[in-house]
């Protein structure tokens, strides 16, 4: 007898009965659509919500590294700080950051290629009688342009004459010139600041973050050199902008200013920090540790909604078992086997959960779509292949699960009793 025939016929015997039982169970959600549905319901639901879930918190998380990436992914960010248990012996004056800082911090540190301290205060503004309140004013050097990555659109960028003579130089951004109905190139006119006569130097070009929450209206902004400002209002707090030379480095970079600063500080080793330091990449990681948040959150909606769905559908298939009773002693009296008579009602539990999955991320398909057309920052809205097999996967087992009680409740129904059964 020929070996190979031995071996798969009985794999192909199963997959015909497979195939056949699956098509039986499609007709079976057919003749009882209403019941099926309303069965259904709730896993469509869940996978439907989960999907959409999924594709939106995609999008979002897309236009948010974007925006980081926009942002400056070798940025650094400095600020002076009192720990808790120094503030009754430390004013936070005394932990302030100053520019002697700044330089050996550029001096010492080959992780750090650039650097700007910046402050910034709130001044009235005058151009031509024209008087702007509140116009934010900050302080900054050179190095600013590149770490920001904001070049002049006229005129020029502050020299290292402007910042070591302290002139009364400034540039604006183009919300400026609108707010204070400046000439379109500024360059040349005067402005007041704080009742000092500023000559406007340039105009920077704007850049708008709609993740920092201004809905994506730029804000009048004036630049000075950072001495002048201090000049000015030597109190003003002071912040380190950096640029890393390589982001990838960027432990190093923190752990080098740490050991700089500590040590021109005489900080004892147990002491804490009287300084703190933040990078877009710990930002990334907290922004992906809530999304992974929002997506395990989403995971135990879905398995619940699952839950239920099988406790539904265990249900359905029990009343399938008491409607089909002689059906089934029938095929038993005719040679059906246990084994035949378990998996075709497994199968038609299978496939119920299967196809209710399928509508289901249909659903959370269309969702997805939705929210790419409707909202302009979703445009990379999507749905990764990975979470709709494991809805499908979810499905198939929920399944199992719930059709396994009936399934075996049918197989093992007495062929006798079940073809009495009224």
């Amino acid at each position: 007898m020929n070996p190979f025939r031995i071996f798969f016929a009985p794999l192909v015997f199963i997959l015909r009965l497979c195939v056949q039982t699956a098509f039986l169970a499609i007709g079976q959600i057919f003749s009882r659509f209403v019941r099926s549905s309303l069965t259904m319901f709730g896993i469509i639901i869940g996978v439907a919500v989960v999907i959409g879930t999924i594709g939106g918190l995609t999008g979002m998380k897309g236009f948010v590294l974007k925006e980081f990436e926009t942002f400056g992914a070798r940025k650094m960010f400095m600020w002076g700080y009192v720990p808790e248990d120094m503030r009754t012996t430390v004013s936070w004056s005394d932990v302030k950051l100053t520019t002697y800082e700044a330089n050996i911090i550029l001096e010492r540190a080959p992780s750090i290629e650039k650097l700007s301290p910046i402050c910034s205060m709130r001044m009235d503004a005058n151009y031509d009688g024209k008087l702007v309140r509140g116009v934010d004013v900050s302080g900054i050097w050179p190095d600013w342009h590149d770490i920001e990555d904001r070049q002049m659109i006229f005129g020029r960028p502050f020299s290292r004459i402007d910042i070591e003579e302290n002139r009364q130089v400034c540039f604006v951004n183009a919300a400026a010139v609108d707010e204070m109905k400046l000439d379109t190139d500024p360059t040349g006119d005067y402005l007041q600041l704080g009742g000092r006569r500023f000559l406007i130097v340039g105009l920077v070009e704007t850049k708008d973050l709609q993740f920092m929450g201004n809905g994506g209206d730029a804000q009048s902004e004036v630049f000075i050199p950072f001495e002048t400002h201090k000049m000015m209002n030597p109190y003003t707090w002071t912040n380190f902008l950096l640029q890393m030379t390589d982001p990838e480095q960027a432990a190093d970079a923190e752990a080098s200013i740490r050991f700089i600063l500590r040590k021109h500080r005489n900080l004892d080793p147990e002491a804490e920090d009287t300084f703190q330091i933040r990078m877009l990449q710990s930002v990334i990681e907290q922004f992906n540790v809530m999304a992974n948040g929002i997506t395990l959150v989403a995971s135990i909606i879905v398995g619940f909604t699952l839950l239920v769905g099988g406790v539904g559908i265990m249900n359905i298939m029990l009343a399938s078992v008491s409607e089909r009773t002689r059906e089934i002693g029938l095929r038993k009296a005719v040679g059906a086997q246990p084994l035949v008579v378990l998996l075709q009602f497994l199968i038609e539990a299978v496939v119920l959960c299967v196809v209710g999955g399928a509508i289901g991320v249909l659903i959370g398909m269309g969702i997805v779509t939705l929210l790419r057309q409707l909202v302009s920052w979703m445009s990379e809205a999507a749905v990764p292949p990975g979470w709709i097999i494991l809805a499908f996967g979810a499905c198939g087992f929920c399944g199992v699960v719930s059709g396994m009680f009936p399934a075996i409740k049918a197989a093992s129904l007495n062929p006798i009793n079940a073809l009495r059964h009224e």
